[in-house]
């Protein structure tokens, strides 16, 4: 877990940093979205939140000195981490003798980033778009230039999860402001967080009002674990981790959990082999174990609404 206290920097330094005279930062707070808050009448800006901001406006990345080998047996998966995508590649592991699948835990974007910087094979993200409507699209096509392949893992529950009997009485995101509450959080860069921090801009709330909102954990089952230890009072998270845990759930969305692949490696034996797990029995009975998956898309090739709806229309 991540120590609560931030470095912020002033205006003159956040200038300094870009190379820009400071009346220039303030056209970025107000145009470009550049991360600022307000205290004592000062604006201030946390230093990691601006490097983000700059890492996420960067264009024309080089590419990539080395290049993933060309597959041979070892299928390497990066991105948003999920209690039934574990699941799914020990499925893989165990159908396949000789043949390995892996995971790395790098959130929504990190797996966006791993496929662009070739990486890894298949990039794992539940990034809402603007529209709030669709998924991954928006950000796939800014990341990596080029549309890769978008193929549904699963829907899942997104929420907030609560102790047992919800002794602290949390029945709304506004609560979590509430005296003596205390969240733990998922790190910058998830599709959870972009979430959570949408949900807390809808409901005019300052994430420094709530207690532990720099607490960061990595995986979804570490805030399960911060929640039934008492260590946390909510987390935002998964439906399927408050239903392994025994834990209570307040419910934001559905939302869909896609696996994204470069077009150049869709047809490789060990991408095309994890696909067809997913119109697997024993898949669709692993979801079953948790509450808060829908296996109804699982394995069907996805694209952008409005380009659905052309299509439809024609």
């Amino acid at each position: 877990m991540l120590s609560d206290v931030i470095e912020l920097i002033s205006t003159k330094e956040v200038a300094k940093f870009l190379g820009i005279n400071e009346k220039m930062v303030y056209t970025l707070i107000t145009e470009k979205g550049l991360p600022a808050t307000k205290i004592t009448g000062k604006w201030v800006f946390p230093r990691h939140l601006v490097e983000q901001w700059v890492e996420n406006n960067t264009i024309n990345y080089p590419e990539p000195v080395n290049s993933l080998p060309p597959y041979h047996g070892l299928l390497i998966i990066s991105g948003s981490n999920d209690l039934l995508l574990d699941k799914a590649i020990t499925l893989y592991n165990t159908f396949y003798p000789g043949i390995v699948a892996v995971f790395g835990n790098l959130g929504s974007m990190g797996g966006l980033r791993a496929l662009r910087q070739n990486l890894c094979h298949v990039a794992s993200s539940h990034l809402l778009e603007e529209n709030e409507s669709d998924y991954n699209f928006n950000y796939a096509s800014k990341e990596l230039g080029d549309m890769p392949a978008v193929c549904n893992f699963c829907r899942r529950e997104q929420g907030i999860i609560l102790q047992k009997g919800n002794p602290r009485g949390i029945s709304k995101i506004a609560d979590l402001t509430k005296p003596g509450i205390r969240i733990v959080n998922r790190p910058l860069g998830t599709g959870t967080r972009l979430l959570f921090d949408r949900e807390l801009n809808k409901a005019g709330i300052d994430c420094e009002e709530i207690e532990g909102y720099h607490n960061e954990v990595s995986r979804h089952l570490d805030a399960g674990v911060e929640v039934l230890t008492g260590r946390a009072d909510a987390a935002a998270c998964i439906r399927p981790v408050a239903s392994l845990l025994g834990l209570n759930f307040i419910p934001l969305r559905w939302e869909r959990y896609d696996l994204l692949i470069r077009k150049e490696r869709f047809f490789e034996k060990g991408v095309q082999l994890f696909i067809g797990l997913l119109h697997e029995e024993s898949f669709r009975e692993a979801a079953k174990h948790f509450e808060g998956y829908d296996t109804s898309l699982s394995g069907k090739i996805l694209y952008p609404q409005e380009t659905a709806k052309l299509s439809m229309s024609k």
